[in-house]
């Protein structure tokens, strides 16, 4: 068999006959397996066995081609999350090293309300502390918010660190103003000191699904936990 080139009709190419395909299949019967995007595109051989008898034969075949499709859509939706698990973590490091690296409490304050925002590409990005005669003044910046004690508990639950929220309505109490932008939400607790105020930050974003409950919740703990530990060493509390 000859094939022409549609490029250059001059040169041609010498492709295997079906019995020398046939012929290279027996001798190497493992090849189907080691190749089995060829199991999508092969049309399984149709056969009479008579008397009402089921074809497995073209049956199996069928099933291995869905296989293969399915292991295909499989792979190609891991890649995605792991792409976007990578593209997550990149994000949650630059807004660590962010807050590591403010020169005063309210340049760090600032990066909290303003920066992480963008660094993390969310609408709002929101601080709430609860009120305490024994925590030095908040700065008053845009994003502060300071609240009644017992706020924290009330909005996340007494025994939650992290609540993800997604198509839910937010509240103003967290984001303030701002809380029209917000569609899905992640509030981290920050506990400044075991025997004193509590405090929150808030994540709001557009989208509705941004935040869910089945996402996981690693890299925003780490985050909450590097704040935590920094706005502790600013404020001079003990744990």
């Amino acid at each position: 068999m000859t094939y022409k080139g549609d490029d250059d009709p001059s040169h041609s190419i010498d492709l295997p006959s079906a019995r020398e395909v046939s012929a290279y299949l027996r001798e190497n019967p493992g090849f189907l397996i080691e190749n089995p995007d060829l199991a999508e595109v092969m049309t399984a051989p149709a056969r009479d066995n008579g008397k009402g008898v089921v074809d497995m034969q073209s049956f199996m075949v069928e099933r291995l081609q869905k296989e293969v499709r399915g292991l295909r859509d499989d792979h190609g939706e891991l890649i995605a999350a792991s792409r976007s698990n990578m593209i997550s973590q990149a994000r949650i490091h630059v807004a660590v090293l962010a807050i590591l690296e403010a020169s005063t409490f309210e340049h760090m304050i600032e990066v909290v309300t303003t920066d992480l925002g963008n660094m993390l590409e969310v609408e709002v990005s929101s601080l709430c502390v609860e009120s305490d005669r024994n925590l030095p003044a908040m700065p008053q910046l845009i994003g502060v918010h300071v609240v009644a004690p017992g706020m924290v508990d009330e909005t996340m639950g007494p025994d939650r660190d992290i609540v993800l929220r997604a198509k839910a309505p937010a509240e103003h109490q967290v984001f303030g103003e701002a809380v029209g932008l917000v569609r899905s939400a992640a509030l981290l607790r920050l506990p400044l000191n075991a025997f004193g105020p509590m405090a929150l930050l808030a994540f709001g974003s557009g989208e509705e699904d941004r935040f869910h409950p089945g996402q996981g919740t690693e890299l925003l703990g780490f985050l909450a936990r590097t704040l935590t530990h920094t706005m502790r060493q600013w404020l001079n509390l003990p744990r």
